[in-house]
């Protein structure tokens, strides 16, 4: 049961990890493997510096939407008629501290998401721009990664010609 979410898996990450870095030690030299690093580290960068302009994004329309809502209200107040607005229930019409929380986490949470997946993006792209300036780099880390790929899935086999078709069923 364990196995069968991903969070919980633990062997088969660790196989693959080691794996690739056998291919990065074999078949790319320093240079390549430097690149490499390079890349990554783009896409990271990019991924937290938008995840960050987004969240504070995401606060600044919060503000500025709470802002706009009791201004609303004010006026609304400050008019003559009508002094309150009163439902059948009895409920007046109000901001809320509920719904101004409500509306901060949500704009805080889609701006952090919106701004990490464009930080994404455009790390990656700034990250394909890096790998692809040397053509000969390129090739080689594109047939080491093939390489990997190849042995991940000869592994694969392995574990599947291992596995009888019933416990294949019951885990599946």
């Amino acid at each position: 049961m364990s196995q069968s979410l991903a969070a919980f898996r633990q062997g088969r990450s660790a196989e693959l990890r080691d794996l690739a870095k056998e291919h990065l030690q074999h078949d790319l030299s320093q240079k390549e493997r430097d690149l490499l690093k390079s890349a990554g580290s783009k896409v990271s960068t990019h991924a937290t510096i938008g995840s960050l302009a987004g969240l504070g994004l995401g606060i600044y329309c919060a503000y500025r939407l709470r802002s706009m809502r009791m201004a609303y209200f004010n006026a609304f107040r400050a008019m003559e008629k009508p002094v309150e607005v009163k439902f059948a229930d009895g409920n007046k019409l109000a901001p809320s501290k509920w719904g101004d929380t409500a509306t901060y986490f949500f704009f805080s949470v889609g701006g952090l998401f919106l701004g990490g997946e464009l930080g994404f993006l455009t790390g990656s792209a700034s990250a394909t721009r890096t790998i692809t300036k040397d053509p000969n780099a390129k090739e080689r880390i594109e047939k080491a990664f093939k390489s990997y790929r190849i042995d991940v899935m000869k592994r694969q086999i392995q574990q599947l010609e291992k596995k009888s078709t019933f416990e294949h069923l019951l885990r599946s």
